[in-house]
């Protein structure tokens, strides 16, 4: 990480500023998996929190594989507290594994760009799902999702850039650790909020 965090430091002091006045970010990590994957599809478009407390509550309910994901009804995946398009999405993806048009181990020995060429074919896995995939549980280093709500109110309010495309071009010069910016980006989002979260 300290390769990393003197580069971007060189880059851009606002990163060393981040680290004097919030310490060193977490490096997220997730096993990679069918699971994962689910988890992924809960947290779109809201907090970790709230879409980890349905997950657990699936993992409380029954077990969370392709097999049983793919059986349960529409009723039992409400019940949990899972959204109509998101348990389509979840049967997509099971039924893709099981169909074997997906094989979630082989995407460890892929380059990013194979891992969203396959992943990004399955409606409801979309770029950021993607992203955060690559990053969390197959250490991608160099990866900034602008998907992500948080990493773009953060670029606006340290950087005063306001366009996404202005971001991209912009973030091309802390490559080749753009997935190191972001966590750092992360960790100012969220202790400047007083938050705390668990990857």
């Amino acid at each position: 990480m300290k390769e990393a965090i003197d580069f971007l430091s060189t880059k851009n002091p606002v990163f060393q500023e981040i680290i004097d006045k919030y310490g060193l970010p977490p490096i997220p990590k997730r096993p990679q998996g069918f699971e994962t994957l689910v988890l992924l599809i809960l947290e779109q478009q809201v907090s970790i929190d709230s879409a980890k407390a349905t997950f657990l509550k699936i993992k409380a309910y029954t077990t969370c594989n392709p097999e049983t994901m793919a059986m349960l009804s529409d009723e039992e995946f409400r019940v949990l507290g899972v959204s109509r398009q998101k348990t389509k999405y979840i049967k997509i993806l099971a039924d893709a594994v099981l169909n074997k048009e997906l094989d979630i181990e082989s995407l460890a020995v892929k380059s990013a760009k194979q891992v969203r060429e396959e992943l990004i074919k399955l409606k409801g896995i979309g770029n950021w799902t993607i992203d955060i995939y690559l990053m969390f549980c197959l250490q991608e280093p160099d990866l900034i999702p602008l998907g992500d709500i948080a990493v773009v109110n953060t670029i606006k309010e340290l950087l005063n850039i306001h366009d996404k495309n202005e971001m991209e071009i912009h973030a091309q010069q802390w490559s080749p650790y753009r997935s190191y910016a972001t966590y750092l980006l992360w960790h100012y989002y969220l202790n400047k909020r007083n938050r705390k979260i668990t990857y």
